[in-house]
């Protein structure tokens, strides 16, 4: 029941908000476009609810030499790979607006596991454990709050798999307190690492 509940909860706050995030949308997209040559967003394959795959829209922060669907922690000297403009954008989790049309879209929800790599399947394995591969993945989790890119994966799952057990109106609120607090505070956030 709480999942259609959770659906309209998504759309009505994205809608909402859309005098707020949609100029703002705008405005980072033409500084994307001019920063550097390449496309405005960056389109990756992820997991989403079921295991189904979507594509998840992103602005792009790296050059578009970057190798491709390699967790940007993988690569060696990632720092050089990464613009300016996009240094920005990850620090500040700006790169991760254009996700607000995935949640229009239903592939994602404001909150519950961060979508898996399509080829990170040693996360999937971990989430299989907890039941996390069940639930509508998100853009921000309890593990993005409670650790972000400074978790192993077994220990994300863990998180992902307590958010499937706590998993509520009240908690999704708690979380999204918590993400903007983080965002606000860049804590939690390796430069480079993975999101």
């Amino acid at each position: 029941m709480y999942l259609y509940i959770k659906r309209a909860w998504d759309i009505l706050l994205v809608l909402i908000t859309s005098p707020i995030w949609l100029p703002l949308m705008i405005i980072l997209a033409v500084l994307v476009k001019v920063s550097s040559p390449g496309p405005i967003l960056f389109k990756q394959k992820r997991y989403g609810i079921n295991r189904k795959f979507f594509m998840i829209y992103k602005f792009r922060s790296m050059y578009t030499n970057a190798p491709k669907d390699v967790p940007t922690h993988l690569l060696q000297n990632p720092e050089t790979l990464i613009t300016p403009m996009g240094r920005f954008l990850r620090k500040s989790s700006l790169d991760e607006l254009p996700q607000l049309i995935n949640i229009l879209k239903g592939d994602l929800s404001l909150v519950g596991p961060r979508p898996a790599l399509w080829n990170q399947d040693d996360l999937i394995a971990e989430r299989e454990k907890y039941g996390a591969n069940s639930v509508p993945v998100g853009l921000t989790g309890l593990a993005q709050v409670s650790g972000r890119d400074e978790l192993p994966i077994e220990i994300k799952a863990a998180y992902d798999g307590e958010y499937v057990k706590k998993m509520g109106f009240f908690y999704d609120i708690w979380i999204l307190l918590r993400t903007a607090h983080s965002a606000v505070s860049g804590s939690g956030i390796s430069e480079g690492g993975p999101k």
